[in-house]
């Protein structure tokens, strides 16, 4: 396959979510099993035997979202709930919704899909002992539940290997992130992004090989001449396309990123333990530099320091999604530490249901032409 038909393949399953789940889902016959945004146990979804959906919203015409929900929950869970009022969600058998900022708490009640919601909790105070032990109670609630909704057994064997079958995915991914920094100009912000989210809507069994394809033929390429700006972006997600279109048509690559929708899902691993459960809980415990992860050392804001110098990036673009209090509270933090480290930086509002862009045009036009 050449490396033009992968990329297009895993385009068109990005640009068409509903259309690409189904068919993952009549592929083998199995079912689908929804998750919303920003973490879950996608593995035990896999020991299942069910396809790990990302439900991370969308640019949707709002007209029942906001009969459940406040205009200040953020763009992300406007749009998980319009969807799951006018069906989109109906293909799922279960849906897991971490209770992990404000919003999404009591998302769970408000779940307006006709299949089952499965609401957990996170603890925050990951450090403790205690937090593994709180989180493996978590999980195992959700094993059962899922068991008793899909009718299906799902074993500690089954989850092992669903373990190892992601480590190996998120291996997949760290390295084509890492070559496709040196072909900035094959791997454009709009085809780095849809290759990315494309893992959200297929089973990652056929999902890993064509990335591992990408990375190959990327691999026997002469590494790429840039002559635009390089950055490393951040925040929670960064869509719509015609957003990335803006980053290409002034110039900027993404050499490198730190957002929750892209390389946060992949940069930590789930350690091999003897209890799977646990394993999986540890690694929540040993997720860093995410404003939705409490932290109280900010370990994010050195991060994009190092990331920022590590990639030679030209400057820092930190995509601010629209009334997300947990992303709002670092961006004076990562302000200061970008003024001192002599970091260009620029900040850019996130809203899924902003057809304009205007705005964000306006700001990274001057902040290409000032770097």
């Amino acid at each position: 396959m050449s490396l033009n038909d992968a990329i297009q393949i895993l385009a068109e399953v990005s640009d068409s979510p509903k259309k690409s789940v189904e068919k993952a889902c009549e592929k083998d016959g199995k079912r689908a099993v929804g998750w919303v945004e920003p973490y879950a146990p996608e593995e035990i979804i896999y020991a299942a035997g069910c396809i790990p959906i990302g439900l991370w919203g969308g640019p949707a015409q709002l007209k029942n979202a906001r009969i459940y929900l406040p205009v200040f929950a953020c763009s992300i869970m406007q749009s998980v709930m319009e969807y799951e009022a006018n069906g989109t969600y109906d293909v799922l058998s279960a849906v897991l919704i971490p209770g992990i900022c404000d919003t999404l708490k009591d998302f769970g009640q408000k779940w307006k899909g006709k299949c089952p919601a499965i609401p957990f909790a996170h603890p925050q105070n990951r450090r403790l002992d205690c937090a593994n032990t709180y989180l493996v109670s978590e999980y195992e609630m959700i094993r059962s539940k899922l068991e008793k909704c899909l009718g299906v057994t799902i074993t500690d064997e089954q989850l092992q290997d669903s373990i190892v079958f992601y480590n190996g995915y998120r291996a997949a991914m760290r390295e084509f992130t890492d070559v496709a920094e040196s072909h900035l100009d094959v791997i454009t912000p709009k085809i780095r992004h849809q290759i990315v989210k494309a893992g959200y809507f297929m089973d990652k069994k056929y999902y890993k090989p064509l990335v591992e394809e990408i990375t190959r033929e990327l691999r026997k390429l002469p590494d790429g001449k840039y002559d635009g700006k390089k950055v490393v972006v951040s925040g929670l997600t960064l869509e719509p396309n015609k957003l990335l279109d803006i980053f290409s048509g002034f110039g900027l690559a993404v050499v490198a990123d730190d957002l929750a929708h892209e390389s946060r899902q992949f940069r930590t691993d789930v350690p091999y333990m003897k209890s799977p459960m646990s394993a999986l809980a540890k690694q929540w415990q040993n997720q860093t530099g995410c404003s939705l992860a409490f932290d109280p050392y900010k370990s994010r804001v050195k991060k994009l320091v190092e990331m920022v110098r590590a990639k030679n990036a030209d400057g820092l673009v930190l995509a601010l999604m629209k009334f997300c209090d947990p992303e709002e509270f670092d961006v004076p933090i990562i302000m200061d530490a970008c003024k001192e480290a002599g970091i260009p930086l620029s900040v850019i509002e996130i809203d899924q249901q902003d057809e304009g862009l205007e705005q964000v045009k306006t700001r990274l036009q001057a902040f290409a032409e000032s770097l």
